[in-house]
Formats: structure tokens, sequence, C-alpha cells
């Protein structure tokens, strides 16, 4: 018996006692600036996001001292903001870095849920306004949108490893995106892997549906790795005439618009920008919460984080990218009219 009594000390003698740790609310020590600086919103827009994620977020029970969900919107914000170590966003609040990793995935999946709020295609008032803003930027007549994909690089996951090696030789998931002209986006598709080509991650979405079977009335810009549509402008690949050429000066002018949305969403969610060490299905449910987030940023005209400019926008691949398919017939003559209204 007394062996007993002694090992039994000794084992609560060794094991970890549970602590819980002093928690520090960043609300109370930080000023507005500081705010954007650190989680991309200010004090009254924090307010708004956590009366409108509290539903999601909040525990039953106040037991074991349940984070608020103030503080899990404050630790998921830290981590999309600097796509730091989950331990490291962890200790901003004294945390363990387990509580932050499930903190992450709760207020990811809560935002997540929201997409179809905040991402949509524009209705008819909408998008006469976008054809507008479009026009005046670029004299052609009917634009809608932009649409180009970006790899959000991840870590070699260990079910189908290969399937995720884009053609830049990284493991990335492939995301597609359609932005208007004020950087809003319209349209996300952030569940394919990184070998996944943009014709087939359009064709298998449910944009093209809308655009073909009318739900939406406009042009949308690509690069040459989209089929050309009667809805879907690309450039020439070997343009002959002054006018061709015009036209693939003003198509690439103006498309660039998704390419510097893509920056400024990486840019105010950093963890978008690296490696992200997380399965691949959870990756994609951070990148749509990111866009969730922009989209309020860019309607609540939120500004970038000092110091915080957008990634520079690469220079268009000079080498053609085939879409695979067959171009529309429909569509070379749209782009025939506009390049003889050019």
């Amino acid at each position: 018996m007394a062996r007993i009594i002694h090992r039994l000390y000794n084992e609560r003698a060794f094991r970890r006692e549970r602590v819980i740790r002093d928690r520090s609310n960043p609300l109370d020590i930080y000023n507005d600036e500081e705010l954007i600086e650190r989680f991309r919103f200010c004090r009254r827009d924090l307010f708004e996001l956590i009366e409108e994620l509290t539903p999601d977020l909040e525990f039953v029970s106040d037991r074991n001292a349940a984070l608020p969900p103030s503080l899990q919107l404050l630790i998921a914000l830290r981590f999309y903001a600097n796509g730091a170590f989950q331990n490291t966003v962890g200790d901003m609040v004294c945390v363990h870095r387990s509580t932050a990793c499930r903190v992450i995935r709760r207020v990811s999946l809560a935002l997540s849920r929201r997409l179809a709020r905040y991402v949509h295609l524009p209705n008819e008032a909408e998008a006469a306004a976008m054809k507008q803003q479009f026009r005046q930027a670029s004299g052609i007549h009917g634009i809608v949108g932009c649409i180009d994909g970006t790899h959000v690089q991840i870590q070699a996951p260990s079910e189908n490893e290969y399937l995720y090696v884009n053609r830049k030789g990284y493991h990335s998931v492939n995301v597609q995106i359609a932005c208007d002209a004020n950087y809003k986006i319209i349209n996300l598709v952030a569940r394919w892997p990184g070998s996944t080509h943009d014709s087939r991650i359009l064709r298998e979405s449910a944009l093209l549906q809308d655009f073909e079977e009318g739900r939406c009335n406009g042009l949308l810009l690509g690069d040459s790795g989209y089929p050309l549509k009667r809805w879907l402008m690309t450039p020439l690949v070997a343009p002959t005439t002054d006018q061709e050429r015009r036209y693939n000066t003003i198509h690439s002018a103006t498309r660039s618009v998704v390419e510097r949305c893509i920056g400024v969403l990486k840019r105010r969610f950093y963890c978008l920008h690296g490696e992200m060490r997380m399965h691949p299905e959870r990756v994609c449910t951070v990148i749509a919460a990111c866009t969730v987030l922009h989209n309020i940023c860019i309607s609540k005209r939120i500004p970038l984080p000092r110091h915080h400019q957008p990634l520079p926008v690469p220079e268009e691949d000079v080498r053609p990218r085939p879409a695979v398919g067959i171009e529309d017939i429909a569509g070379r003559l749209v782009r025939a009219q506009i390049i003889n209204q050019l």
C-alpha cells in the first residue's frame, strides 16, 4: 500500500499541472491605427464583426475559462494578418498553441459560412455601374469583372501529394478569383490542387453556368489560360494588325485589376503569401474567410496598414498558355467586333 501511495505521489509531482493564465484583451491596449496594423480592422469594425460572429463562436458554458468571441476573433485575425506560427499567435492573449489552432478553425468556419453573403455576382444596378467604370478605363463596353488564378503555397500533404505540385514546382492550392473595378471579389473557387489548370476550374465552377445561362449579363476578361467565350474575352496569342495589338494592350492593362486585387488580398492577409502548414481542406477554409474579410474591408474602405503596400503586379507571361478545350465561335465574333470598334 505504501508503494502505491508513493507511486501516485510521484506521478502527481511530475504531472504537468493545468494553469489558467491571465489573458490580456488587445482592445483595451491599442488605438485604432495599432488595431489596423495588427488585426486589419479598427475598433468600431471589430465590434461589428464580434456582434455578427458571436452566435457561432459563443460557448454554451463559461466553464474552464472559455474564450469569449472577441478574443477568438482577435486570435484568428492576428493569424490571418501575419501568418505567424499558431503558438506565437496564442502568446498574444496567453493561450496554448492547441487552443489557438482550434480557435482559428472555428472562426474560419464561421466566416466561410458567410461567403455567399459577401462574395456574389453583381445585380443589375451594380453590373451597370461596373460596366461604366470599366468603359471609362478601357473604352470597351460591357465589362463587369476580371478573372485570374492564384496559388496559395501549402506544406506537402500526406495524401495525393503529387496533385498539389503546380507548374512552378511547389505545393499549392489553385484559387480562382474574379473581381470588379473596385477590387471587390465577386467570385471565389478555392478547392482545387495546384496542378489543376485554370480552365478546368472555370469549367467546373458555378460561374460558368451563371454566365452561360444568362444569370449574369456582361463580359469577363481573362488571360490566355482561359477559353474564349462570348462572355469571356482573352488576348490574341499572335496579333498581326495595329487594332489587334491595341486590343491586347488594353486587355492587359484592364485585366491587371484582378492581379492588383490579389496583391491587396495577400498583403492585407499575409498568411496567404507564405507557406500555410495546414491540411489542404483547412487552407481552403482560411482562404474563404480571408476573402470575406477582404470584401468587408473594401466595402468599409479600410486602408492597408502603413508600410504594407500591395505586392508588385507580376509581368505577364509572354509565352502562350493555351486553354484546355476548343474556342467558342461566338466568342471569336464578339472579340472581333470589339477589335473593330477599337
